[in-house]
């Protein structure tokens, strides 16, 4: 297994968590805690997301002092992987409710901007998509829906 799926391997219960803290903000459920357990029976430990730090008396590289989120996306430009896919949405025709612009998201809110159809024939609008139901731009009328890709979060009730 490369370098890079190991870390995204790793820190996906973390990411996870984290998302699922923000949007149940509302409930009762409360996380003590975010972090990546490790325990020294249970197998192999899984990669870090720390870079090994400099040498002594030697100015780190970017890799070598990266940590996180742009670790993680330096490892993934190495393998040709874009982490954080930035590409703009379908600007190509106008979603309708039959035939929505999907967003893709591994996060269950996303806030996107469109510009019209064809792009740029109206100043950005800005609104928050989730995964409960399609959004409409007030300006042009295009419908998107969330295609939501990431992990399905259980409900705890206390």
């Amino acid at each position: 297994m490369s370098l890079f799926r190991c870390a995204i391997s790793a820190a996906r219960p973390a990411l996870f968590a984290r998302s699922a803290l923000r949007s149940s903000a509302s409930s009762s459920l409360r996380a003590f805690s975010t972090t990546l357990r490790a325990s020294s029976d249970h197998g192999a430990k899984p990669p870090s997301l720390f870079g090994p730090g400099g040498k002594t008396g030697e100015v780190p590289t970017d890799f070598e002092q990266a940590t996180g989120l742009e670790r993680l996306e330096l490892l993934g430009e190495m393998e040709g992987i874009d982490v954080f896919d930035e590409t703009p949405l379908d600007s190509s025709r106008v979603g309708t409710k039959k035939d929505p612009i999907s967003v893709l998201s591994y996060s269950p809110e996303r806030i996107i901007g469109c510009t019209g159809c064809p792009a740029d024939s109206h100043d950005i609008q800005w609104f928050i998509l989730d995964r409960t139901r399609q959004r409409f731009c007030v300006e042009c009328g295009s419908v998107y829906q969330m295609d939501y890709q990431g992990v399905e979060e259980e409900e705890h009730h206390h």
